[in-house]
């Protein structure tokens, strides 16, 4: 029995509209115009369609649903994380698209919003994959298992997204003012001797300090000695290491 059209990824379907003026595409560019203005919570067909100058109806000949739309607008936005020139050696391509793909979060910060908010489980597009691809490319170089490049890959992944939730988290609360209200309140219950560890660290980091390298060369150069250390897979067991044989003398 044949899948239903909403049960089959919005990429795999069959294009069978009727050529108009609009096209999937402008709807696609002009929701994210909208979401980098104003964020992902402004965009609805309806919207969409008063941006185009278009009956909202005439936008599902384009798209079934919004979550069409969310999941089109993902991977298009895709398409920005992938480094036009990659570095040859494993590590320098690594960064160089760790960085791609921060630059990308920064330029659309409702993508972090929409990564957090949605399973992205039967949702990754062709721009995705393109994406995906080229991270294993950037490792060809590298003297590994493939179970050891996937451990890195999902390890950076989990960097790369951790750093750029933190940092939309940070640029909403300073462009609302709330963590300028906040500072006084928690600085108060800190010097207040019930947080003794925190008092130390409070307010530290130097004006402008940008963590991101410096803590991905961390994670990157953990990952070198490890695979150094011991290069077999099945050396892995968890939190635990596997005892290794002592090295001749």
């Amino acid at each position: 029995m044949a899948e239903q059209g909403s049960r089959v990824p919005v990429w795999a379907r069959e294009d069978n509209r009727r050529r108009t003026t609009l096209s999937r595409e402008a709807i696609v560019a002009a929701a994210i115009a909208i979401a980098d203005a104003e964020g992902i919570d402004a965009v609805s067909i309806r919207r969409v369609a008063a941006d185009l100058q278009a009956r909202a109806m005439s936008l599902y000949t384009y798209i079934e649903r919004k979550e069409d739309l969310l999941d089109l607008m993902a991977d298009e936005v895709a398409t920005e994380t992938v480094v036009a020139d990659l570095p040859s050696g494993w590590r320098e391509a690594t960064l160089a698209l760790a960085r791609q793909e921060r630059q990308t979060a920064r330029r659309h910060p409702w993508l972090v919003d929409l990564v957090t908010r949605r399973s992205m489980v039967g949702r990754v597009g062709p721009n995705m994959l393109r994406h995906s691809d080229q991270s294993v490319a950037a490792l060809a170089g590298l003297d590994a298992d493939p179970a050891w490049k996937w451990r890195l890959l999902t390890a950076v992944a989990d960097y790369g997204t951790g750093f750029a939730v933190r940092e939309a988290r940070e640029r909403e609360a300073t462009r609302s003012g709330q963590g300028e209200a906040l500072e006084p309140y928690l600085r108060r219950l800190i010097e207040g001797g019930d947080y003794p560890h925190l008092a130390p660290v409070m307010g530290a980091a130097p004006a402008g300090d940008d963590n991101f390298e410096r803590g991905l060369s961390w994670l990157l150069d953990g990952f070198a000695r490890e695979l150094d250390e011991d290069p077999s897979p099945g050396a892995w067991a968890g939190p635990h290491r596997a005892p290794r044989p002592a090295r001749p003398a």
